[in-house]
């Protein structure tokens, strides 16, 4: 678990990296409605939670390097009786300033009122432009009226600058409390796979998988997916954002699953692809067999010291080696390479940020350069190779196979730590636990 210790250490940090007499504003998410007087399931905005835990919407957090009455500042819903017997407790201000340390709250009503004076005397102010519109034209709003007032005395800030270069990057390097949160949230992701694995038959609708998936989640404590389930049989797997989940899983084909569950707001992801009837045919072993060797070779090329594109190369490389050894491409390997003549069957990165987001912030590149991975960030490694039916040129004795193999993989000072390792993915493993399921 995250602690309030925790949370203020990233508002220090934070605050320090922005400077005295400057100003961060960060609003939380909004309730999204799903139909008519019903809402999706509130996640609160993952750079609002960072830095303060609080899982409730209409909320702005306001802070303030120096400020002599409290750097930490809260705006929130009231507590209100009546709205909380039909939708739920509410913190309220008080609650905010007793349960998430806040310095000052005040009810989100009188934002237009207090927010002004506070953005006033301020050189700079730091708030993720593009993300809220709304709130987007109310930052501007309440400078303006700062700056009607010049003639009176009023200070406006004179800089806006885009909090999420300093946020992002803080964000990207994981702490010792994070670790530990996305080493359970892999294992408990692990399980799932490991227990769809097992109740996999022909003749099963994709949709039962899912709803393994699901339970296998909430049961350990992570009530939500972080991501659409995908649960992709046959030919299914060679849509790679594949969600219907709702085909029969046939005798004779493979079905790949890219799914993770969601804890204290952090993501796991993990693809896993195994024969539905629990053996692998032959060309479905050959191609598997090249798609765990690019998984392996990516994820010994990251480490700490490398660039972020290691990866990516090192399985690219494997994956034509297999491509040409299959028949399925011919010629010089660096030229294959080269002219990308891969993508075809291979047409995604190897792998991306992985935290609060399943596509997790923070820069691939330094100065127009892939950066250099470093201790504490947490990346996916997942190769894959899909032979789409028909596809020109293809013998048909591929056509259908979709297989990707899905790591999440913690950069360590010298190496990595495989964090999803729990999830078997030899074809041993594999068949030898469907058998005996």
């Amino acid at each position: 678990m995250i602690s309030r210790a925790e949370f203020a250490r990233r508002r220090r940090e934070l605050m320090d990296l922005m400077g005295n007499n400057s100003i961060a504003i960060l609003p939380s998410a909004k309730e999204i409605v799903r139909s008519r007087d019903t809402h999706f399931s509130f996640r609160q905005d993952s750079d609002f939670h960072y830095l303060t835990g609080f899982a409730e919407p209409d909320s702005v957090l306001v802070l303030l390097p120096g400020r002599e009455h409290g750097e930490y500042v809260m705006f929130c819903r009231e507590k209100d009786p009546k709205m909380e017997t039909w939708h739920g407790r509410r913190a309220g201000p008080q609650g905010v300033k007793k349960d998430y340390g806040c310095n000052d709250a005040f009810p989100i009503d009188d934002i237009d009122d207090i927010l002004p004076g506070l953005m006033e005397g301020r050189d700079r102010i730091y708030y993720e432009f593009g993300n809220h519109t709304e709130f987007d034209n109310s930052i501007m709003g309440w400078v303006n009226i700062l700056r009607s007032q010049v003639k009176m005395g009023a200070q406006p800030p004179g800089e806006l600058i885009d909090l999420n270069y300093i946020l992002h990057d803080m964000r990207l390097f994981k702490s010792k409390a994070e670790i530990k949160v996305m080493q359970k949230v892999a294992e408990l992701s692990a399980d799932a796979h490991i227990a769809s694995m097992k109740i996999c038959q022909p003749g099963m609708n994709e949709s039962r998988i899912e709803s393994e998936l699901k339970y296998q989640f909430a049961n350990q404590g992570a009530r939500n997916e972080a991501y659409n389930s995908i649960v992709a049989g046959g030919e299914n797997a060679c849509i790679l954002h594949y969600v219907e989940n709702n085909a029969e899983l046939n005798d004779g084909e493979l079905l790949l699953i890219d799914a993770g569950g969601e804890l204290e707001g952090y993501a796991a992801d993990i693809s896993r692809t195994f024969p539905i009837n629990g053996k692998f045919s032959v060309e479905q072993k050959i191609a598997y067999q090249w798609v765990l060797k690019a998984n392996v070779a990516g994820i010994k090329a990251a480490k700490s010291g490398n660039p972020w594109s290691a990866p990516h190369d090192s399985a690219v490389r494997v994956l034509t080696q297999g491509l040409v050894a299959m028949g399925i491409l011919t010629g010089d390997i660096e030229q294959l390479i080269d002219e990308e003549a891969y993508k075809t069957f291979y047409m995604h990165k190897t792998g991306h940020w992985l935290g609060l987001d399943v596509h997790d912030v923070g820069n691939y590149l330094d100065e127009k350069e892939p950066r250099l991975l470093s201790e504490g960030m947490v990346l996916t490694v997942e190769p894959g190779l899909y032979f789409a039916p028909k596809t020109k040129g293809l013998d048909k004795k591929w056509w259908g196979i979709g297989i990707r193999i899905e790591d999440d993989i913690l950069i360590t000072a010298k190496s990595n730590k495989v964090l999803s390792k729990k999830a078997p993915k030899t074809i041993n493993e594999i068949e030898a636990l469907m058998a005996a399921s």
